[in-house]
């Protein structure tokens, strides 16, 4: 029996039988132009060229440009540069003594705020498992916010602050979640970034006493409704796998090789706690040859899959433009054997 994609991704994340594994492939938006251009199709229809089996929805929140371009604000008011591939900040909003309280923070209740969303959802149907996308769920949140140096100070030096920040940002993190589990996601995914090259960013205690409780809060508005949870967190967070399959983890990403042992994760792990991504993005897509990318996607299938499922292949983070086509197309090549 041939599987809808929405049906696959949901049985791999269950660790049910699965007529060939669901893959997946994040690209920036300069690499998507690229991608479309070298496949001959529109960026709109690339997703369905590459065969990807995750669609993500977000909340409507207004958005804002600098008057020179370069910056393009949030929903939460956080400036981001527009001249850069990756998520670099240009403006928290909360770097100064301003109280928290003064803050206009995002209404998620806002009239409109889903309308887009419940569009996409009627419009993908089986074609695609939906989630929404709580990138810079939490801690990432409170420090773009913030400010990076200036919020780890204040893990320090002002942890009641820190303990408002984070709450007034799960209040509405929850909330926008419990509007999505209404319109008819199909599970949740967050993104949090913990992790170093080396170990995490703070001490686990810390992560334990002031993120673990609050994250558990908004998984579970998504596992109370029956449905899984996606993770998105870099770095070496081996320390706190643990925890987060405890407060119902359903799948880890993005597995990076460099800093997490497959054999662990599938020995400690398996069949408690599916995988997606593992294909590394920081040594072998951008600088491997095409043989070595079709090596390097053949093991993760074969290390982290267990028992056939339990495993979505993918790049390990979103493709950016130092990845040569020739190395897209070899691990497109196996994707399309795996199928």
């Amino acid at each position: 029996m041939r599987l809808t994609r929405k049906e696959r991704v949901r049985r791999v994340l269950a660790h049910e039988p699965v007529d060939r594994l669901p893959t997946h492939i994040n690209y920036t938006r300069t690499m998507g132009e690229t991608m479309a251009a070298h496949f001959g199709v529109s960026v709109e229809a690339l997703p369905e060229h590459l065969d990807n089996h995750l669609f993500r929805v977000e909340p409507d929140f207004e958005r804002s440009r600098s008057a020179d371009g370069k910056t393009v604000y949030d929903g939460w008011h956080v400036g981001w540069s527009t001249e850069s591939e990756g998520y670099l900040p240009t403006d928290s909003p909360l770097a100064g003594d301003a109280a928290l309280a003064d803050f206009a923070w995002p209404d998620p209740d806002a009239p409109g705020l889903f309308d887009r969303a419940r569009q996409d959802i009627a419009r993908v149907g089986d074609a695609g498992f939906i989630v929404p996308n709580f990138g810079f769920c939490l801690f990432e949140r409170a420090w773009s916010l913030r400010g990076l140096e200036r919020f780890l100070m204040d893990l320090v030096e002002q942890p009641m602050f820190v303990e408002e920040l984070l709450d007034r940002i799960v209040d509405i993190q929850v909330q926008l979640a419990r509007r999505f589990v209404a319109l008819g996601v199909d599970g949740g995914y967050f993104g949090d970034d913990y992790g170093a090259q080396k170990g995490l960013l703070f001490a686990p205690q810390t992560w334990r006493g002031l993120i673990k409780p609050r994250l558990a809060r908004m998984f579970g508005v998504f596992r109370d409704a029956g449905l899984p949870v996606l993770m998105h967190s870099d770095g070496d967070i081996a320390e706190i796998v643990p925890d987060l399959v405890e407060i119902g983890l359903s799948a880890l990403n993005p597995v990076q090789p460099e800093v997490l042992d497959h054999a662990w994760l599938t020995r400690t792990f398996g069949g408690r706690l599916a995988f997606y991504g593992g294909i590394s993005t920081q040594t072998v897509l951008p600088h491997g040859t095409p043989e070595a990318v079709r090596e390097a996607a053949e093991a993760c299938i074969r290390d982290l899959a267990v028992r056939e499922t339990g495993y979505i292949p993918a790049p390990s983070h979103r493709l950016q433009q130092d990845t040569p086509m020739e190395n897209l197309e070899a691990l497109l090549e196996v994707f399309t054997r795996a199928a």
